[in-house]
């Protein structure tokens, strides 16, 4: 369904998805990272834990929150993958670790 781009002189980037090591062109989000590499979905609903994805790809509908060097609730539509990022699915709602409040 996703098809990257072909770019003239990309800069490979390193990152971890769910424990998987992949590698994509700089400039990149996290959200199409993910959906390039066939990941279903991003996050799970916090009451009946069912699957969501990328909607709006925008940051508007929230619906591609995932944790992100872990740090939940994060828009991955609105962060660009970094050299060694570590992505996961979210899982129902996620509080921001106590030390982050």
């Amino acid at each position: 369904m996703f098809k990257q781009l072909r770019l003239d002189s990309p800069l490979p980037i390193n990152l971890t998805i769910n424990n998987r090591s992949i590698q994509v062109n700089q400039g990149m989000t996290v959200a199409a990272a993910v959906l390039i590499h066939g990941l279903s979905y991003t996050r799970t609903t916090a009451i009946s834990g069912v699957n969501r994805a990328p909607f709006c790809m925008m940051g508007v509908c929230f619906e591609c929150l995932m944790v992100i060097n872990g740090q939940p609730n994060q828009r991955a539509c609105c962060t660009y993958v970094e050299e060694g990022m570590q992505v996961e699915i979210q899982q129902g709602a996620m509080a921001y670790p106590r030390s982050q409040l």
